[in-house]
């Protein structure tokens, strides 16, 4: 009778170790890249604080307009994120993959409009923070147009676009 309870108490006490083990591992797809460890602890959390099952497949430090921001790109959930995130831990802007049915008509009318018989690869929906608050800030669209040049354009909402690259540019070489 006591070795029975006593082998109940210890078969729960291991089940309780596995179980424990087991929550510390990261969900399949949500494990960061390496050299994560870089990215400052106010950025990370700041990161995790809005995105909390964020799992880092790309990082870059970057100046914009004299400040150092993080532009991270992550999934969450399965879906494709980024997110631009200031070295002391403000969230600038975010974006997120969305589907080409979800786009309002408005932009699905500029881009087929701009670029006829495009091939749409990437759509991002941009979401602007200022002073902790969320603003619908517009579209990022990845297209391939009908000459198999890759375009990103952004469309405001209501269809005005807000900016171009891709086609039409001329790179240049480097010496």
């Amino acid at each position: 009778m006591i070795t029975r309870s006593l082998r109940c108490v210890v078969g729960g006490l291991a089940a309780v170790a596995a179980s424990g083990v087991l929550l510390t591992v990261p969900a399949a797809g949500a494990q960061d890249e390496p050299g994560v460890d870089k990215i400052p602890k106010q950025v990370m959390d700041c990161l995790k604080g809005k995105f909390p099952k964020a799992g880092i497949h790309k990082w870059a430090k970057e100046k914009e307009g004299g400040l150092v921001v993080y532009d991270i790109e992550f999934k969450q959930e399965g879906r494709k994120f980024e997110a631009d995130i200031a070295e002391n831990g403000t969230i600038h802007n975010w974006e997120r993959e969305i589907a080409a049915k979800d786009l309002p008509d408005a932009v699905k009318k500029t881009v087929d409009a701009k670029y006829p018989r495009s091939t749409l690869k990437e759509i991002m929906e941009i979401t602007a923070v200022t002073d902790g608050e969320d603003a619908l800030e517009g579209y990022e669209v990845v297209l391939e147009t009908v000459d198999k040049e890759e375009v990103e354009i952004t469309v405001a909402p209501d269809g005005k676009i807000l900016e171009e690259s891709g086609a039409g540019e001329e790179e240049l070489e480097e010496e």
